[in-house]
């Protein structure tokens, strides 16, 4: 299986950029801000190249979202500190920063039989209920990621540290249905 195989979808990543915000004067510098306190605690802030987005909050913690790679948080990252930089916001040096989620997609490219994948990988491991959610969600613990696996043969990976997490994760279930005669 190639490496290009999966899709990165959104990379979820947290930083601290200060010991504190005051979100209100980022919103009234940062053209296109959002920050409403009775709505939610963050100000949301979206940025365009790369694409992503960001919450942003008055313990100077930063979520970025919505990027297509780990390369882009951090170029984005780097880009909102020069931002509040440049609006008087002092932010800290070299920020420490963690990937929390990566989301990527799949295709084994071939119908899947959700009812015989269910039976062979057990029910331990696996949420099945094609009345509430139309994908069997299998949780793999070695990556720990989750697997939602669909009939048309689209995979979803989320919970993956990094691109290689997800990699794996779609060859732990390519290597389970090959085993069980189901690809």
């Amino acid at each position: 299986m190639s490496e290009s195989s999966i899709k990165i979808e959104n990379v979820v990543a947290s930083t601290k950029l200060a010991e504190e915000f005051d979100l209100t004067v980022i919103e009234s510098e940062l053209e296109g801000a959002e920050y409403n306190k009775q709505k939610f605690p963050g100000l949301v802030y979206r940025v365009s190249d790369p694409k992503a987005a960001f919450l942003v909050f008055t313990s100077g913690k930063v979520v970025c979202t919505g990027a297509k790679n780990v390369a882009d948080v951090h170029t984005v990252i780097g880009n909102m500190a020069k931002k509040l930089n440049g609006i008087g916001i002092t932010t800290i040096e070299n920020p420490q920063i963690t990937v929390q989620n990566i989301v990527a997609s799949a295709d084994l490219h071939t119908i899947l039989n959700l009812n015989a994948i269910a039976i062979g990988l057990g029910l331990e491991n696996i949420e099945y209920e094609p009345e509430q959610f139309p994908g069997l969600v299998y949780r793999i613990d070695v990556p720990k990621v989750v697997v939602l696996i669909f009939s048309s043969g689209k995979l979803v990976v989320t919970g993956g540290k990094s691109p290689e997490d997800c990699e794996k994760g779609v060859e732990v279930v390519r290597r389970q249905l090959d085993n069980m005669g189901l690809l």
